[in-house]
């Protein structure tokens, strides 16, 4: 299933121009997706129409798919009903997210709704709901999933429950999303903004960072902004992201020679799949430098958990393996080239066997 990245945005708390202005400015990165609030509606039907509908048809000229977050109380504001989405599909919204749930057999009736509006359902809750709407045959290429964000500091998910709600989602192949949080972003649904994270360790963590731990659980599908507005910079770091495949960014030391660079840059890493504990092994690039020199330089000290060595001139045939340090040593045969970043540590629980992995140089010590 083909990854993406998504913005949201919160009509009722914010201009149109600034919205029509972010909107574009997202798309020129590649995002595709877009969350848009209904939940704090109170201006009935006609301008809530006009309103919302102006923005979405921006948003459906630059390609994006939109879902619109509902709730009951809406359908109360609006004097519309459940069993007929005709008020969505005429704002021109492509699906609404159920921010509360029914009984299983409204939802699986939703997803056969005439207009083909996807009907996406509230992930963050360890509980059959799921299940039971499929007991009811529901239409799965119209169903997606997509966890909740937590605007109060300290009541977003913590990562194992976050983990077992997704797997409800990822094992049944729906399509599946998450969101991350802005560091500059002030707009949300409520008069608390704590930032909208879905995993409260993401909260106050850059935003391409947060976007890569998403992806690389390999249970969302979608990784979305959930307050706005997001900086440019912010924008462009996470379209930077390659959603399919681990990047981690490395500092380099001083002394990293050219071949180093080299292999750490240019080369395909993948682990190998008979696994060690102390360290991940990309071993095919010695092959293909076997032949070439590297003095030992910066091998005297203790290797620490993140540190990326390589073989040196007195490794025989493992000169110029590199090397992820997962648990402390040490070794003169190894030269420390950089280290991942401190907030990208925890990445590396995700190189597993086989797992295919590249780097991106940040800077030189």
């Amino acid at each position: 299933m083909n990854r993406r990245l998504g913005i949201s945005i919160y009509p009722d708390h914010s201009e149109f121009e600034k919205d029509q202005e972010y909107v574009e400015l997202a798309a020129s990165f590649g995002f595709s997706r877009m969350f848009i609030s209904m939940l704090e509606v109170t201006e009935g039907k006609e301008k809530v129409s006009q309103k919302f509908s102006k923005i979405i048809q921006v948003a459906k000229d630059l390609d994006y798919e939109v879902i619109l977050d509902i709730a009951p109380n809406i359908f109360e504001e609006l004097g519309i009903s459940y069993d007929d989405l005709t008020f969505f599909h005429e704002l021109g919204a492509d699906g609404i997210r159920l921010d509360l749930g029914f009984d299983g057999n409204k939802e699986a009736m939703l997803t056969y709704n005439p207009f083909g509006l996807k009907i996406e359902l509230n992930m963050s809750n360890d509980v059959a709901y799921l299940d039971n709407i499929l007991t009811y045959q529901a239409n799965k290429p119209f169903l997606y999933g997509c966890h909740n964000f937590y605007p109060q500091e300290g009541t977003a998910l913590p990562y194992d429950f976050f983990v077992k709600c997704s797997e409800r989602f990822k094992k049944q192949g729906l399509r599946t999303a998450a969101f991350v949080n802005s560091q500059v972003g002030k707009i949300g649904p409520w008069n608390i903004n704590d930032g909208l994270p879905t995993l409260e360790e993401h909260r106050h963590l850059p935003i391409e960072v947060q976007t890569k731990h998403l992806f690389a659980t390999g249970l969302i599908d979608d990784v979305v902004i959930g307050n706005a507005y997001a900086s440019a910079d912010e924008l462009q770091a996470m379209s930077a992201i390659d959603p399919y495949q681990l990047h981690l960014s490395i500092q380099y030391v001083a002394d990293v020679n050219e071949v180093e660079t080299e292999i750490v840059e240019t080369c395909q890493h993948f682990r190998r799949g008979d696994i060690t504990n102390q360290v991940v092994r990309s071993t095919e690039v010695r092959k293909k430098f076997s032949q070439v020199s590297n003095p030992a330089h910066d091998n005297e000290q203790l290797f620490q958990r993140g540190d990326i060595v390589i073989g040196n001139d007195d490794f025989g045939k493992y000169k110029n393996e590199l090397q992820v340090v997962l648990e402390p040593h040490k070794d003169l045969r190894k030269n420390k080239v950089g280290c991942v970043k401190e907030e990208e540590l925890v990445l590396l629980d995700y190189l597993l066997p086989w797992s295919k992995f590249k780097f991106e140089a940040e800077s030189r010590n």
